[in-house]
């Protein structure tokens, strides 16, 4: 199943919760940074250039499936100026543990909302200590509708291990690692135990936080979640960390990928788990109604507990 904008678009960067099933009516338009993620720590405050040059868009994408069906999401893109929004747990239920979250969005945009603050709500529920992460993105179009046939050309192509679209941002898991060090520095201040800070990532995000987790540093995360990213098989250091990987069977992105990342981990001998829901397709966040989706959260929270975090 092949799909044509702006649903594809809306799909492939996790907008709409894995509701790709149907053509929507679909109204994106520009809108006010939302003050609802919360105040950004920067992660380079002392770059002014940085600041300066920040071309930081909003968007609001309205979606119509059928009368009296509808869904809103919010998104960023352009990101140049990275940040991370805190988001702490209730200090009578507080275990300690942190996660930095990053959204998908295909390296074009981040879907703020069903990848980042629905992540860290839940999280918090946990007693998690949670942080959305706004990396940087690839430039793209200023004018919404150039921006979504721009996503559009790129995923117009048939994906495969040997064939995908030349998307990812090297800064991107930079800024995850800059997050890690900020958070480090800070876990007192948060009440965070610093050797139990990780990620989890969904879609580019998950390509984000893989990247930033096996990088050639001694600031490696406690762990790290890898949610519908793409399951092919890489080179793995030996010092990598713990994975919990999950994605959907069905998903048209990497649902057929196969499950050679996690071969590595095992051959590696580091701790993996992974989950292949049999229905969720691609951008389910913590879980599309209907499906097994909806155990994300507490099969990871479950997995971090069993690993002491």
């Amino acid at each position: 199943m092949r799909y044509h904008l702006p649903a594809a678009l809306l799909c492939i960067s996790s907008l709409l919760a894995g509701q790709c099933f149907a053509m929507p009516k679909v109204i994106m338009k520009e809108a006010e940074a939302q003050a609802f993620l919360g105040s950004p720590i920067l992660l380079y405050p002392d770059n002014q250039s940085m600041q300066q040059n920040d071309q930081e868009q909003w968007a609001q994408v309205n979606i119509e499936f059928a009368p009296g069906q509808s869904h809103s999401e919010y998104m960023i893109h352009n990101v140049t100026n990275p940040a991370i929004y805190a988001y702490l747990p209730d200090p009578s239920i507080a275990t300690g543990t942190a996660v930095i979250v990053a959204p998908g969005g295909a390296f074009m945009s981040l879907a703020v909302e069903n990848e980042g603050l629905n992540v860290v709500k839940a999280l918090n529920k946990k007693g998690i200590a949670a942080f959305i992460l706004k990396y940087t993105l690839n430039d793209s179009p200023r004018d919404i509708e150039k921006f979504q046939a721009a996503i559009g050309k790129i995923f117009s192509q048939k994906i495969t291990e040997d064939n995908q679209p030349n998307v990812f941002e090297p800064k991107a898991p930079k800024d995850a690692l800059k997050a890690l060090s900020i958070v480090k520095q800070r876990a007192k201040e948060w009440h965070i135990d610093e050797n139990k800070i990780g990620f989890i990532g969904f879609s580019a995000g998950a390509m984000t936080v893989l990247k930033a987790s096996i990088a050639d540093t001694d600031n490696r995360p406690a762990f790290f979640g890898y949610v519908y990213g793409p399951m092919y098989t890489i080179e793995v250091p030996d010092n990598a960390p713990p994975m919990f990987a999950a994605y959907a069977l069905d998903d048209e992105l990497f649902g057929k990928s196969g499950f050679g990342i996690v071969s590595n981990w095992r051959a590696k001998n580091i701790p993996v788990e992974v989950h292949a829901y049999e229905k969720g397709e691609h951008g389910f966040g913590i879980g599309r109604p209907g499906t097994t989706t909806i155990y994300l959260i507490d099969q990871f929270t479950a997995w971090l507990a069993l690993r002491g975090m």
